[in-house]
């Protein structure tokens, strides 16, 4: 008797003309009739599936910037105008069209130094949020045609966060690092191509001011033959952040200008240690920003400079401090990790002088404790390591941070 061949129970196919042939109780079926299947349950079912974002919570500003205090610290001004922003951005969401008012979206751009925590605000706020959130990076940004990401792809990454649920992408929130790594070079448009910079900027005018948007759900460059999934940004919030380095001296001319005359004495006081308390608009425009990227950005803030009390709370106060991060790392270990009190005072004041910000404080405690690191797990009868400030000042002056300092 002749061995039955096998195929396929749904197309037919011989098991020699696929790739794969799954078996089942009465029957088999091929990998070309499983893509198919899946593709058609996708289609029946995918829309009637419950997204995770549709419950608006009942929360107040107060509540989520004292989530934000829980993490960040310091940045009064900017955890309220981010705590207003998304409060408004739930009562949009709830708001039903029944009126002739209609309220637009309020988006945000954050001024700050590096490693004054704008991508920190960022990150946990989305901890907190019950709708859509992602974070962009807008230094990859290319005008359309160029090598580099579209900016549409900020809408893929937010499809992406939603699991392609177009409904809550549409009431989700963007948060755009770097914007000021788009600026033009001078505030005088460009006569020529600027890849990635005014061109960028044109290109993210509509999608910041509300438009139905085409969004290749994978990417673009990689994926041209994909279908494009329409997304209406009338509703999604965005936050962007950058350093904009030099702006100061923007600030500082403009309010030096201001201040000559006879009622000089009148005028504003600069407060030259935390000059982007002054930001405006204005300035933005200067450094490089279009006069109607500006526009669709309507709240400004600033993020202030830290002090050293500032650094010590970063390192010791917060619920993922520093200091906790590196005792839970030894504790893995089963060594317990003491680090002297005056040592955190002299972390914070070497990341001052080193101009590294809060960011600074982690690469110093990596130079302290690398050494210990690296013997210790060696080392089974080492249970307690206390670090003091002798120790401290003997890593920090060894290291290469200091070279760095001088150079």
């Amino acid at each position: 008797m002749a061995k039955e061949k096998l195929k396929c129970s749904f197309c037919g196919r011989d098991k020699s003309e696929t790739l794969l042939l799954i078996a089942g109780i009465d029957g088999h079926i091929c990998d070309a009739c499983v893509e198919q299947a899946i593709e058609i349950v996708n289609e029946e079912i995918g829309d009637k599936q419950i997204s995770e974002f549709k419950d608006i919570p009942d929360i107040t500003p107060k509540q989520i910037k004292e989530f934000l205090d829980q993490y960040v610290i310091g940045q009064e001004e900017a955890k309220k105008h981010i705590a207003v922003a998304v409060y408004n951005h739930y009562k949009r969401l709830r708001h039903k069209n029944n009126s002739d008012i209609e309220i637009d979206k309020s988006n945000i751009i954050l001024v700050g130094e590096t490693g004054t925590g704008k991508t920190l605000l960022a990150k946990t706020i989305a901890k907190f949020l019950n709708v859509p959130f992602t974070i962009v990076d807008a230094t990859v940004f290319t005008e359309a045609g160029y090598v580099g990401e579209d900016v549409e792809s900020m809408l893929s990454r937010l499809l992406q966060a939603c699991d392609f649920d177009v409904e809550a992408a549409e009431r989700g929130i963007v948060y755009i690092d770097e914007i000021d790594k788009i600026a033009r070079k001078n505030d005088n448009p460009s006569i020529t191509r600027d890849v990635s910079g005014e061109g960028v900027q044109q290109a993210m005018l509509k999608i910041l001011e509300g438009s139905e948007v085409q969004v290749p759900p994978q990417g673009g460059r990689k994926h041209p033959e994909q279908k494009l999934v329409k997304v209406n940004t009338k509703n999604i919030l965005f936050i962007s952040g950058g350093a904009f380095s030099g702006i100061d001296k923007i600030i500082e001319k403009r309010m030096n200008k201001s201040q000559i005359g006879f009622n000089h004495d009148t005028k504003e006081q600069i407060d030259e240690d935390n000059i982007l308390r002054h930001v405006t608009h204005q300035d933005l425009k200067n450094f490089g920003l279009i006069p109607e990227l500006i526009g669709r950005l309507p709240v400004l803030t600033y993020l202030e400079r830290l002090d050293e009390d500032a650094l010590v709370e970063i390192l010791t106060k917060p619920k993922n401090a520093l200091i906790k991060q590196y005792k839970a790392l030894f504790d893995m270990e089963g060594v317990k990790l003491t680090i002297s009190p005056d040592s955190f005072k002299y972390i914070a004041e070497k990341a001052i002088e080193f101009k590294l910000g809060a960011r600074g404080l982690r690469t110093i405690l990596e130079t302290i404790l690398t050494d210990a690191m690296y013997e210790i797990p060696s080392q089974k009868d080492v249970k307690e390591l206390v670090v003091d400030i002798d120790y401290v000042k003997s890593k920090i002056d060894n290291s290469k941070l200091v070279k760095f300092k001088a150079a």
